[in-house]
C-alpha cells in the first residue's frame, strides 16, 4: 500500500455449498491484491460452508476486489457480502481480547434445542459472548434403537469475564440435575490444553462395584460388613478404622477368591476406550484406589495404566490373614500419590486431572489442575469442578477437548481442540 492512501477495513462473509477449492479461489483474489487479512474464520455444516474474513485494503484496490469476489462467487455458486468496518469498531474488538476464555463442554445420551437454549441462556446472562460451537461426538443416529448407548457432546468457546464465576457454576449445576445431561466449565487457558497425568479412583469408578463388598459376600460376612461401612458414611468411624474392621472380617478367606473376583469384575462403560486414546496420545495413568492392590494390578495388566497405588492384603499359605501391609490409602493419601507422581514425572500439578465418586476422593479431585466426580454423590459433586453423570467415563476426553474424529482407530491423533 502507498503512503497516504486511505485504508479501509472489509468484512467479508461468504456462505454456500461447500466444495474443494472455494476458499482457495477466494483467498487468491485477496493475495493478488495484498490484502492483509486481520481475522479469518470458517465452518462446515453439512457440507454448507460459512467462511469471514476480515480485510484491511486501500481505497483504490477494495473495489477491484469486491467486483472480482463477486464474479467469483457467482461461478462458485456461492453467496459474498461486504460489510465496511471503522477502525473505532476494530479497535474495540482488538480491546476485548484481553478478556478471559472459557470452555463449556456439554454432555448428553443426547442433546436438544432445550439443553443448548438452557446453556447458551446462563452464557448471556453472565454478559458473555460464544465465539465458536462445535460437535465433538460422531453424528447422531436418527432412532434411539440404532445406538442405545450413544452419546452427544457440543462444545462452547466464550469469550468475557463473568459476572460471578460462582454463580455460573452453581447455576449450570442445577441445569445438569433437572435436566439430566453434564455441564463443564473450564477457563481456557494453557494447561486445559496440556494435560499430562490422569489418576482414576477404582471401585465404582473404573469398576461397577466395590470389591470389598465382593470379597466380604464370598466370606460370609456380606452384612456385617456393609453395617461398618454405612457407620463410616455416617461418620460414626472414620474411613482407617471402618478398613481395619472390614479387612479383619476376611480372614481365612481363599486367595483363588480374588482371582475369580477379578476376572469377573464389570468394567465401566467407556474404559477400553478411553485409555486406548489416553495411552497412544502420551498421557500418564495411575489407578489410586482405597481399594486393594491385587485388583489394581489386574486393571493394570488389562488396560495399560502407568501406576496402581492401593491398599495391599496380607496373603500367608494362600490365606487372607485379615491383616493389610503398609499404610492405608485413604483420601489424604491419594491426594500425596497425585503430587508425587506429577513430581517424579516432572508434571505442573495443574496439568493434572482426577476422577472419583467418593467423600474420600475429594482431596484428590482438588488438589488436580481438574477433578472429575464421576456417577457420584450429591455431596462430591456439588464439591467437584467438574461431573459426570449421564454417560460412560471416556467422557473425560471430551473435557480434554478430543473430537470422535480424532478418536477413531484410523486417525487418532494426539491433536485437540
Amino acid at each position: 500500500m502507498l503512503p497516504g492512501m486511505n485504508i479501509e477495513l472489509i468484512l467479508i462473509n461468504i456462505s454456500g455449498f461447500d466444495r474443494p477449492g472455494v476458499t482457495s479461489a477466494l483467498t487468491e483474489i485477496l493475495a493478488r491484491y495484498e490484502a492483509q487479512i486481520l481475522d479469518i474464520g470458517q465452518a462446515d455444516i453439512h457440507h454448507y460452508l460459512s467462511l469471514g474474513i476480515l480485510i484491511r485494503t486501500d481505497e483504490k484496490s477494495s473495489g477491484e476486489i469486491m467486483k472480482e469476489m463477486l464474479f467469483k462467487a457467482y461461478e462458485l455458486n456461492v453467496k459474498v457480502r461486504f460489510t465496511p468496518i471503522t477502525p473505532q469498531a476494530y479497535e474495540e474488538w482488538v480491546g476485548r481480547q484481553g478478556k478471559g476464555r472459557w470452555i463449556i463442554t456439554t454432555l448428553g445420551r443426547r442433546l436438544t434445542a432445550r439443553h443448548i437454549a438452557l446453556v447458551s441462556d446462563v452464557i448471556a446472562g453472565q454478559g458473555l459472548n460464544i465465539d465458536a460451537i462445535q460437535r465433538l461426538t460422531g453424528r447422531m443416529p436418527l432412532s434411539d434403537n440404532e445406538q442405545p448407548m450413544s452419546k452427544s457432546c457440543i462444545e462452547f468457546s466464550v469469550r468475557g469475564n463473568p459476572r460471578s464465576r460462582t454463580e455460573m457454576q452453581q447455576r449450570f449445576m442445577e441445569i445438569a440435575a433437572r435436566e439430566d445431561f453434564d455441564i463443564s466449565l473450564q477457563e481456557d487457558n494453557v494447561f486445559r490444553r496440556c494435560r499430562r497425568l490422569v489418576c482414576f479412583d477404582m471401585d465404582s469408578t473404573l469398576i461397577g462395584t466395590e470389591c470389598i463388598d465382593q470379597l466380604a459376600e464370598r466370606a460370609g460376612v456380606g452384612e456385617q460388613v456393609r453395617a461398618i461401612t454405612d457407620r463410616a458414611m455416617h461418620g460414626e468411624i472414620d474411613f482407617c478404622e471402618s478398613f481395619r474392621q472390614r479387612v479383619a472380617l476376611l480372614k481365612g478367606l481363599d486367595e483363588s477368591v480374588m482371582r475369580e473376583i477379578a476376572e469377573t469384575l464389570p468394567i465401566t462403560e467407556g474404559v477400553e476406550r478411553m485409555m486406548s486414546v489416553l495411552k497412544r496420545t502420551g498421557y500418564k495413568t495411575a489407578i489410586l484406589s482405597g481399594g486393594f492392590t491385587y485388583f489394581g494390578n489386574y486393571l493394570k495388566q488389562k488396560f495399560g495404566f502407568d501406576y496402581v497405588y492401593a491398599n495391599n492384603l496380607e496373603i500367608v499359605d494362600g490365606k487372607l490373614t485379615g491383616r493389610y501391609l503398609g499404610d492405608i490409602v485413604d483420601g489424604r493419601r491419594k491426594a500425596e500419590m497425585l503430587r508425587l507422581i506429577a513430581q517424579f514425572e516432572n508434571i505442573d500439578i495443574q496439568q493434572t486431572i482426577a476422577v472419583g465418586d467418593g467423600a474420600n476422593d475429594l482431596p484428590m479431585l482438588s488438589t488436580a489442575g481438574l477433578g472429575v466426580a464421576f456417577h457420584a454423590k450429591p455431596r462430591v459433586k456439588q464439591n467437584a469442578s467438574q461431573s459426570i453423570s449421564t454417560i460412560g467415563i471416556d467422557g473425560v476426553l471430551y473435557f480434554l477437548g478430543f473430537k470422535d474424529s480424532y478418536m477413531a482407530d484410523n486417525e487418532l491423533s494426539s491433536t485437540i481442540s
